[in-house]
């Protein structure tokens, strides 16, 4: 069953979230997981949630996804993070394509 890594974000520093987005991309990449959404543009239609960027990450199961969210590869990425951006970060199980 996949999972997904959900983040509503917020640029701190240009230069630093492009250094986020790469090592991020890349270790993203070697857990299997790939980019669904990635900062398209967004359309309130209900309720007072008005993130400015969202991106969606789908991974093969959460033992994946939870596997990258502590890899090393991962904390490369994290490094920068704080001054690269803010966010709200949350890992969702997605549901069977099975019947």
């Amino acid at each position: 069953m996949p999972a997904y890594i959900i983040s509503d974000i917020t640029v701190r520093d240009a230069a630093a979230f492009q250094t986020y987005r790469t090592r991020a991309a890349a270790s993203i990449a070697q857990h299997g997981g790939h980019y669904l959404v990635r900062n398209g543009p967004i359309e309130k239609l209900e309720g007072d949630w008005s993130p400015r960027a969202i991106v969606i990450v789908e991974f093969p199961d959460l033992e994946r996804a939870r596997a990258w969210y502590r890899s090393p590869e991962y904390a490369f990425a994290l490094e920068v993070r704080d001054q690269a951006l803010s966010r709200n970060l949350i890992l969702v199980g997605g549901v069977s394509q099975q019947g």
